[in-house]
C-alpha cells in the first residue's frame, strides 16, 4: 500500500459512520437473531465448526446480516470474497470462481463468496454461480432484504440454506446503543450523557434497525454541545428534533409490500376496523401508491363482503374516483371511510366462491353447450334451427318469475351460488329459496 492509499484508508477509517466503528468482530460480540445464533443454535454451530456450507440471510436492513458475513470472513479458514450486486456482473464471478477452484486445488481451501443485495443479481448472474456452487468449490452466502423464494432463481435457491433475519427486538437495540456509548472507538470519547427517555425515543423510531439506531445516536450526540464540564448531554427533546420520523422497512415491489397488504385485507375481512387502519396508516406512510389501495380495496368489496352489502362495491369505487380527483394527502381520509365501511360491513364471499366453483366446472366438466329453449331467436331461419322454441318469457307471468331449465341438461341442479344470512343477503336467500324450493340450501356442490 502507497502513502497515498494508507491515508485514504485511514481517513475513510476515521470518517467512517459509528455502525460501521462498532461493528461486532467475533460470535460472543453479535447480538440478536437468538432463534438461529444464539448458543447451540444451526447457524451458530456450523460457524463455530467452520462447516457452513452455501447460505442466503434473508431480512430487513440494519439486522445483521452483512456484520454475520463479516464475522465469517474473521473466523473461517476459507478465503473470504466479497461482491457486490449491484457492482459486480458476470465477469467479476468468473474471476472469484477461478480463483476459488486454483486455492481448491493447490491449497485444498474453499472460497467463501459473500454477495451482499443478492436479490439484484440477473437470471444469467446466478446461473453463472450455480455449477460452483453446487460443486462445493464456492460457498456463497448471499444476503438480501427482498423475499429469496421470488427473487433468487430455484436451483441456486435449492442449493442453499435460507435463515431469516428477524428485526431487531428493544432489548438488543438498547444493548448495542449502550455498548456504543462506552467504547473508545465508539462515542466514549465525546463524553455522552444520554437521559433514558431520549435511548428509548430512538429505539422506538429505529424499528428494529441497529444501523438506523446507530446513525441516530451518533447524530445527537455529535450535534449537542457540551455542558460546562464538557459532557454533551442528549435529551428526549434533543432526540426528537434529531429524529422527526420513524424509519419504515417498506419496499414496494417487496416482500414487506405484500405482507402489509394481505395484512390489511384480512383486517378488512375479519372486521377489524382498528387494524385495517393500522395497516393503511403503514402504506400511506411508506409510500405506496394510493390507486394500488384503491384497486385493493374495489376488489375485497365484492370479494369479501360481496352481497351482504352491496353498497360496500358502491363505495368502493367511490373511494377510487374521489381519490383520483382530490390526490393525496386528502385522499387518505377518502381511503380510510371506505376501508371503514368495508370493515364494519357484513361479509359474505358467496358470489367469490360460486364463481370460483363455476369456472372450475366450466374447464373440466362437458356443459353440452346451450339448450335450444336459450338460444337466440331474434334472426331469420332461426325457428328452422328449433333455437329459442319452448322459452318462456319470466315477464309474461306472475311475480315475473317461470320456473325452467337455465344449465345444460348436462348440469342440471347444480348450485354455485349459496346465498349466506348476513346483511341484505339474507334477503336474496329467502327470495331464492321461495322460488326454487328444490335448490339446494346449503353446502358445497
Amino acid at each position: 500500500m502507497d502513502i497515498f492509499s494508507y491515508g485514504w484508508q485511514k481517513e475513510v477509517e476515521k470518517q467512517a459512520p459509528l455502525a460501521l466503528k462498532v461493528r461486532p468482530q467475533s460470535l460472543d460480540d453479535f447480538v440478536g437473531q437468538e432463534e438461529i445464533m444464539g448458543r447451540g443454535k444451526i447457524l451458530r454451530r456450523l460457524i463455530e465448526a467452520d462447516r457452513l456450507a452455501s447460505a442466503i440471510f434473508y431480512g430487513p436492513p440494519g439486522t445483521g446480516k452483512t456484520t454475520l458475513a463479516k464475522i465469517i470472513a474473521e473466523t473461517s479458514k476459507g478465503d473470504f470474497v466479497q461482491l457486490n450486486a449491484v457492482m459486480s456482473g458476470v465477469k467479476e464471478i468468473k474471476e472469484v470462481i477461478k480463483g476459488a477452484r486454483d486455492l481448491l486445488g493447490m491449497e485444498g481451501r474453499r472460497t467463501i463468496m459473500f454477495i451482499d443485495e443478492i436479490h439484484r443479481f440477473n437470471k444469467a448472474q446466478q446461473d453463472a454461480l450455480l455449477p460452483s456452487v453446487e460443486d462445493g468449490t464456492v460457498i456463497l452466502i448471499g444476503a438480501t432484504t427482498e423475499n429469496p423464494y421470488f427473487t433468487v432463481n430455484s436451483p441456486l435457491l435449492s442449493r442453499s440454506r435460507v435463515f431469516p433475519f428477524k428485526p431487531l427486538d428493544n432489548s438488543s437495540l438498547r444493548s448495542i446503543l449502550e455498548k456504543a456509548l462506552e467504547e473508545d472507538k465508539g462515542l466514549k470519547g465525546w463524553n455522552p450523557r444520554v437521559d433514558k427517555e431520549a435511548i428509548d425515543h430512538i429505539i422506538e423510531r429505529s424499528n428494529g434497525d441497529a444501523r438506523t439506531a446507530l446513525n441516530a445516536l451518533e447524530l445527537t450526540v455529535l450535534t449537542t454541545s457540551p455542558e460546562d464540564n464538557e459532557t454533551r448531554r442528549v435529551t428526549l427533546e434533543i432526540a426528537e428534533e434529531s429524529i422527526q420520523q420513524k424509519v419504515v422497512n417498506y419496499d414496494r415491489q417487496g416482500d414487506n409490500h405484500y405482507n402489509v397488504i394481505s395484512a390489511f385485507i384480512k383486517s378488512i375481512r375479519g372486521s377489524d376496523p382498528d387494524a385495517a387502519l393500522h395497516w393503511l396508516a403503514s402504506m400511506i406512510y411508506a409510500g405506496e401508491d394510493p390507486n394500488f389501495i384503491a384497486r385493493r380495496l374495489i376488489i375485497s368489496a365484492s370479494e369479501d363482503v360481496g352481497n351482504a352489502d352491496p353498497r360496500g362495491l358502491s363505495v368502493a369505487v367511490a373511494a377510487a374516483q374521489a381519490l383520483q380527483m382530490i390526490g393525496m394527502p386528502e385522499g387518505r381520509i377518502v381511503l380510510a371511510q371506505a376501508v371503514v365501511y368495508l370493515a364494519g360491513a357484513p361479509k359474505s364471499n358467496a358470489a367469490y366462491k360460486g364463481i370460483n366453483q363455476a369456472l372450475e366446472d366450466v374447464s373440466k366438466e362437458r356443459s353440452g353447450g346451450v339448450p335450444p329453449h336459450l338460444k337466440d331467436f331474434s334472426y331469420p331461419g332461426s325457428k328452422k334451427l328449433s333455437s329459442g322454441q319452448g322459452y318462456r318469457h319470466p315477464h309474461d307471468y306472475p311475480g315475473h318469475f317461470v320456473s325452467q331449465d337455465y344449465l345444460p341438461p348436462e348440469l342440471k341442479d347444480k348450485v354455485y351460488y349459496y346465498p349466506t344470512e348476513n346483511g341484505e343477503e339474507e334477503k336474496i336467500k329467502k327470495r331464492l329459496d321461495k322460488l326454487w324450493p328444490t335448490r339446494k340450501k346449503e353446502g358445497n356442490p
